[in-house]
């Protein structure tokens, strides 16, 4: 764990607790169920011994991690302030690498590991009410999933064993905050021992360990059945510490049968067919700290795998398949940034809450500054009829501008500064963002304007026959440490090194440039049209998003009024992405990008997408929705396909 990710955390927190409201409505004498989130710093002593033939390894070490998690309870308020409670929790690590080990042991035969899944308590909860405080004691039992590998370094042979579960008790201490009479915030001290247990792989190596973790979190719980007030009445709340929760859980099940393909490489959809999920859960917060000043907390755990590893097409078929497989899920503190608004005086327009946006009036005419954590994505190339994979499009290439390479680490996030004028018909924004170290990393580079990404982009509105549209037309320079395509090739044929070698080689600090036209328009009332065209340069490797240097996207948006289904939508796009010579020749050695590459490219083709989904709304808040995608000359390889891709998708949200 590094450290400034740790006071980062902790400069959340007393940020958030700064914004608290000076009173809130005392907890009343009662019983509730209760549910909610956590994120926190966990760091302990891993004590953990490795015998095999080549010795025995042994010693202590300090472990350290963000994490987050859920929990849920029950809780009772007695007349005289005593709370006696109940509560189950599960805490995921942090999504960075090696995040999740807890110990490594290596002798000269070989190297092990344990890997924690996920770490549960079930506790009970002693309590004392003191108007909206509400100090408490906790403890109870606790228990872990973890699995342990092993690498002989003679053979390089793997040994790993699946999740195992082990036991032990946790205790702790901490204070609830009625923020209203639903939600409250909580600060805790967890502490966690896990006994000793010894494991032994199948070439007789034993491996034994003990934890003792400490934790320290910060959560927030929902209270049912307590009639807090309604959204609509909050919505003219725009006092300090005034604040918006919003949620959502999205469930994708994805896969394609067998396609026609004479060979496979390492980076092409299995021609076998597979079917693979992906599920993320989230939560986004908004506190309001003073006139125009907001802050935003986005936790999300994220879960499984894509197909073909995420990898296969430069359109890759799920946007919720991030360059990361996680087999249980992975905490991420995805978006963490301050918004500062200074409203220029004239008309005023209404703001509804949702997500990433609290509600509120605001002036028309205004001026937006964020700094933080947050997606190049949420603020440029913004879409209405295809933006979000949880709730239309799944293609890569359709739901973005596929050849604007934007900055992101491997689950789409980065690091910047956006500024924004915004007036009635019109808008221009432009932002500096961090790229990663190499191509396709989750380390950010910080050597700040000397690498990095710039974006600008105007946005015009107008309303042809009383119908709104937009236009947004976007220009990115991306400056990062990257290789050349041309030079890798020609690196390679002279040295008969493989391509992606000879790639590495050739990197040092370059620039890539392009830019994006996006439209949008309404038709009818029911019916939306909606066009992107992309292009850069092509001549130094992808670094940030997908293997596409050129593409065009055409799509239509349709409600189902027609049909007396009003909140139900039906979506139809077509995707044209293509590659540069540079790209091409490039593939066509050997090489391989972030998603693309099957280890030749004999025919070049471009790649051909169409995507059709029904997304159905069974209720309020919970839609499903039906998708099929082709994919035609996956990877632009005229040899392969074309593949059939079919997804399930359910979506909760609030």
């Amino acid at each position: 764990m590094k450290l400034h990710r740790f006071w980062g955390l902790c400069a959340s927190t007393a940020a958030l607790a700064a914004a608290l409201p000076a009173s809130a409505d005392p907890v009343q004498p009662g019983s509730a169920f209760y549910v909610g989130g956590n994120v926190g710093y966990g760091f302990g002593n891993a004590t953990a011994t490795l015998s095999d033939p080549g010795g025995t390894a042994d010693g202590t070490n300090q472990t350290g991690t963000l994490f987050g998690g859920v929990q849920a309870g029950y809780e009772h308020y007695f007349p005289n302030r005593l709370l006696l409670g109940f509560e189950l929790d599960a805490s995921f690590t942090g999504y960075m690498d090696f995040s999740q080990v807890m110990s490594y042991r290596a002798t000269s035969a070989g190297g092990a590991n344990e890997q924690l899944e996920y770490l549960a308590t079930a506790r009970g909860r002693l309590g004392y009410g003191m108007g909206s405080w509400t100090p408490f004691l906790t403890g109870g039992f606790a228990w872990a999933s973890t699995r342990l590998s092993r690498t002989d370094f003679t053979t390089g042979f793997e040994d790993a064993t699946a999740g195992r579960l082990r036991a032990g008790y946790v205790a702790g201490a901490g204070i609830d905050y009625a923020l209203d009479k639903s939600w409250s915030a909580r600060f805790e001290y967890l502490y966690t021992n896990l006994g000793a247990t010894s494991y032994t792989f199948g070439s007789g190596a034993r491996y034994d360990s003990q934890y003792d973790l400490h934790r320290f979190r910060v959560g927030l719980n929902y209270r049912f059945g307590q009639g807090g007030e309604e959204k609509s009445e909050q919505a003219d709340d725009t006092g300090p510490g005034s604040f918006e929760v919003h949620g959502q859980s999205t469930f994708i099940f994805q896969g394609y049968p067998a396609f026609s393909a004479p060979y496979d490489g390492p980076n092409s959809l299995p021609a076998a067919g597979q079917s693979r999920e992906t599920w993320t859960t989230s939560l986004f917060l908004g506190v309001r700290l003073w006139r125009g000043g907001e802050i935003y907390f986005n936790p999300e755990l994220v879960q499984g795998f894509g197909i073909a590893n995420t990898v296969g097409a430069g359109g890759y078929p799920n946007g919720e398949a991030q360059k990361s497989n996680f087999p249980y899920p992975r905490f991420n503190p995805s978006r963490f940034f301050l918004r500062q608004e200074f409203g220029l005086g004239g008309e005023t327009e209404k703001v509804e809450g949702e997500y990433g946006q609290l509600s509120g009036t605001k002036d028309v005419s205004r001026i937006t500054v964020q700094v933080g954590k947050y997606a190049v994505h949420d603020l440029f190339d913004t879409n209405d009829y295809a933006q979000d994979s949880r709730i239309d499009f799944m293609n890569w290439s359709i739901w973005a501008s596929a050849a604007f390479d934007y900055a992101a680490d491997r689950v789409g996030l980065t690091y910047g500064a956006t500024a924004e004028l915004n007036q009635a018909d019109w808008a221009v924004r432009a932002g500096y963002f961090l790229v990663p170290t190499v191509s396709n990393g989750n380390i950010v580079d910080w050597n700040l304007f000397n690498r990095g990404e710039y974006v600008t982009e105007l946005e015009l509105r107008f309303k042809p026959f009383g119908k709104p549209g937009q236009l947004k037309g976007g220009l990115f320079l991306n400056s990062g440490f990257s290789g050349s395509y041309n030079d890798a090739v020609i690196l390679a044929a002279a040295n008969g090194i493989d391509a992606n070698s000879a790639l590495a080689q050739t990197r040092q600090t370059r620039s890539k440039y392009g830019y994006y036209l996006n439209l949008q328009q309404e038709i009818t009332d029911d019916i939306g049209v909606f066009g992107r065209w992309s292009w850069n340069d092509g001549h130094t490797e992808i670094m940030n998003f997908t293997d596409i240097d050129a593409s065009l996207v055409l799509g239509t948006s349709i409600k189902g009024t027609a049909w007396s289904r009003p909140d139900d939508k039906v979506g139809v796009a077509g995707a044209l992405n293509m590659l540069s010579s540079d790209h091409i020749a490039f593939l066509a050695a050997g090489g391989t990008g972030p998603l693309v590459g099957d280890g030749q490219l004999p025919h070049y083709t471009p790649e051909k997408i169409i995507e059709v989904y029904y997304a159905a709304q069974l209720f309020k808040g919970f839609v499903a929705t039906a998708d099929y995608q082709l994919l035609i000359a996956p990877a632009y390889n005229a040899d392969r396909g074309p593949a059939h891709v079919f997804s399930g998708r359910l979506r909760a949200s609030f």
